[in-house]
């Protein structure tokens, strides 16, 4: 008989009988029982007097290391590449299903048909099987660089929503353990990006999960930076409102007249800051320091709304290229999906240089739900939000970074179903030992090209490690394998490599203890050789 599967629509909320019922945060949003608030939170007087508070914007790429500088009002010029991770809570499938991984030998290096099975894939749609269907010939996709299952709900979904971007992307996979239902995975590497000399205009860092991270896993202990935790952006309006000099809107129709009166306020702070006493000890120094940050929090209100007198300029639902007839979306489409506004959000913000890196999270990633349809289309919509950021940054010539993450993964116990119109393994139960994060990487000016691209070493390609015959991780293949601390390290190790500056990772006061080893065992974590586009360390 055939057996029929209950499916969950998209944002219906996921109930497992083998899970008590959602209490916490984490819970409820891998479980997609909750989308999160829409609370801006920006820069308090509180925030400036904190423990790090004298140190004003320190550039840990300036040979001098100069310990301070004048005001930083966010020049874009020579700026590093944009940065977007995707948190997807729960514990989402990647690998096999979506991102092919393989063996030692790299992607291609097939695992054994139970392996597959256990990664959703029964015998007659693993990687490698002739499929006559594809141009490749078996059920691989090498359209975005980085290997793929030809019917990826993933892949399809980045398709759906770019165009163009062949002989432009590329991208590299990292099979990582990875614990399940805890929210003790530090998978989010904002805070080592942000220390890597990312910046951005007006905000540093935004995550669309009011968090210390900006999304549902936490952020390595050791990177997290107080003073810039993430501001939380889920919504145009949320981008829109990042300009906001309040009742003086009512007052002064000319934002010329605004901007005066900002400035004048600075002149006053700065005359009544020199009559102050701080009672710090050494008043030549730490005082000057200090009273340059208050300083300097005026002066960069001025500036930003100078330069962003219409609020239109950061509202992605204004934007033809995101919304519209020739837009990424249309008009409905994105007045009815949570998930796109939020991901169009944070795009354009990071893309456009607004903000320095951010954090989609999306939830109800914890699709184990005895079906295979559930999981399917939440990573379609995973993908179409990836693709959208990847098709903005094509709009605009912006070479971007994509990486992709969850807490967990899942594995199929061999049940299958069929989902448009193919057998595919159900999703039967948590299991962190078939987990593993992608990353992609855009550049306008053609795609990275792979370290290493004759294979001679398996760990210098786009499989940062790799997998047992069974599909589990092997643990001993990379750092990153079995310490999700050292799999953020790894990203960020990639990120510098791209800007030709993986050299400084553990010198100069950027990571001075990591945990990847020497100079050497780095070189063999990353990817790509440096993008074209970031000749001399920043945008060209």
């Amino acid at each position: 008989m055939a057996r029929r599967y209950r499916f969950f629509r998209p944002d219906e909320a996921l109930r497992h009988p083998d899970h008590r019922r959602p209490l916490t945060r984490r819970e409820l949003l891998a479980q997609g029982f909750r989308a999160g608030g829409a609370t801006l939170l920006g820069t308090s007087l509180a925030s400036l007097l904190g423990t790090r508070a004298l140190a004003i914007s320190p550039d840990l790429l300036d040979p001098a290391r100069t310990p301070y500088t004048s005001c930083d009002l966010g020049a874009v010029a020579g700026r590093k590449l944009p940065f977007i991770c995707f948190d997807l809570a729960g514990g989402a499938n990647i690998a096999g299903s979506n991102v092919i991984v393989g063996g030692p030998g790299g992607q291609r290096d097939a695992l054994s048909v139970g392996g597959y099975a256990r990664l959703g894939l029964p015998p007659a749609i693993q990687p490698f099987v002739n499929n006559a269907a594809s141009l490749s010939g078996d059920f691989t996709d090498d359209s975005l660089g980085l290997l793929f299952h030809t019917d990826s709900a993933m892949l399809r979904g980045i398709l759906a929503r770019s165009s163009g971007l062949r002989g432009f992307v590329n991208g590299a996979v990292i099979p990582g353990r990875s614990e399940n239902d805890t929210g003790n995975n530090p998978h989010n590497p904002m805070y080592g990006i942000y220390r890597a000399g990312l910046r951005g205009q007006i905000l540093q860092l935004i995550g669309s999960e009011n968090s210390l991270s900006g999304g549902n896993s936490m952020a390595p202990a050791m990177l997290i930076d107080p003073e810039v935790r993430p501001t939380k952006i889920d919504r145009p309006s949320d981008a829109s409102g990042l300009v906001d000099v309040g009742d003086l809107n009512l007052l002064l129709d000319n934002p010329e007249d605004i901007v005066s009166v900002m400035e004048s306020m600075k002149r006053i702070t700065d005359f009544k800051l020199d009559l102050v006493n701080t009672r710090i000890s050494n008043p030549s120094t730490e005082d000057k320091r200090l009273k340059d940050r208050l300083s300097c929090e005026y002066l960069r209100s001025a500036d930003t709304l100078e330069k962003y007198s219409n609020p239109d300029a950061l509202d992605p639902s204004a934007d033809p290229n995101i919304v519209g007839a020739g837009g990424i979306f249309s008009a409905a489409e994105f007045a009815g999906d949570r998930e796109f506004n939020k991901a169009a959000s944070v795009m354009k913000l990071v893309i456009d240089g607004i903000a320095g890196a951010g954090t989609i999270e999306m939830g109800g990633y914890d699709y184990h739900t005895g079906d295979r349809r559930t999981g399917e289309e939440r990573d379609f919509r995973a993908g179409q939000c990836i693709g959208a950021c990847l098709d903005y940054a094509r709009r605009t010539a912006t070479p971007v970074m994509i990486y992709v993450f969850s807490d967990g993964s899942v594995a199929s116990d061999g049940g299958i179903e069929v989902v448009n119109g193919v057998e595919k393994g159900v999703w039967s139960g948590d299991n962190s030992s078939t987990a593993a994060s992608f990353f992609l990487v855009y550049d306008p000016a053609g795609a990275p090209t792979v370290m290493d691209a004759g294979g001679g070493d398996p760990l210098r390609a786009q499989q940062l490690g790799w997998m047992r015959p069974d599909a589990s991780v092997e643990t001993s293949a990379s750092p990153a394998a079995n310490n999700v601390n050292l799999m953020v390290e790894t990203v960020i190790l990639n990120y510098m490599a791209l800007h030709g500056q993986q050299n400084l990772f553990a010198g100069d006061g950027f990571f001075p203890g990591h945990g990847l080893g020497s100079a050497t065992a780095r070189d063999r974590l990353v990817a790509f050789e440096p993008l074209a586009s970031m000749s001399g360390g920043g945008l060209s």
